[in-house]
């Protein structure tokens, strides 16, 4: 009988283990388990040079989002990013969305300055005003080898 009490003992604390392991596991990876209360909003850059899915997206310095996807548009070629917003950050139809980095040589984000419009972007919408990243190895080697 007390052999049966230590075994049941731990596989208690087994299971509880995995439990603990599995929840850090998922608020580290920042997954949402339940679906997210966010919506999803599109913006084209020309470059985006370095920004990963995954990526942050900012607000006056405010963690508000993320980057839930990137791809290619075949017919323009430019680069189109999808951002995953929550639902209560409510964008004006002027946003701009610029992609920045992260101190000299730190990550790559997007920053969304807020516009002044009345008129609210819709879920699934698209941020129209853009700045694309700007490529430091482009400035310094124009400055560089450029001929005068």
């Amino acid at each position: 009988m007390k052999r049966f009490n230590v075994e049941t003992g731990v596989g208690i604390f087994m299971v509880l283990s995995f439990l603990c392991f599995a929840w850090l596991a998922i608020k580290l990876g920042d997954v949402d388990l339940f679906g997210a209360k966010s919506y999803q909003l599109q913006a084209r850059f020309g470059s985006i040079s370095g920004l990963k899915q995954g990526a942050t997206v900012e607000m006056a310095g405010v963690r508000i989002g993320t980057v839930s996807a990137i791809h290619l548009d075949p017919n323009s070629y430019q680069a189109v990013v999808e951002l995953s917003l929550p639902l209560e950050v409510k964008l004006q139809e002027d946003s701009i969305a610029s992609v920045r980095t992260a101190g000299i040589i730190g990550d790559r984000y997007v920053n969304i300055s807020p516009g002044g419009s009345d008129l609210l972007i819709a879920p699934g919408g698209e941020i129209v005003e853009t700045e694309s990243a700007i490529n430091l190895e482009e400035l310094v080697s124009k400055y560089i080898f450029e001929k005068k």
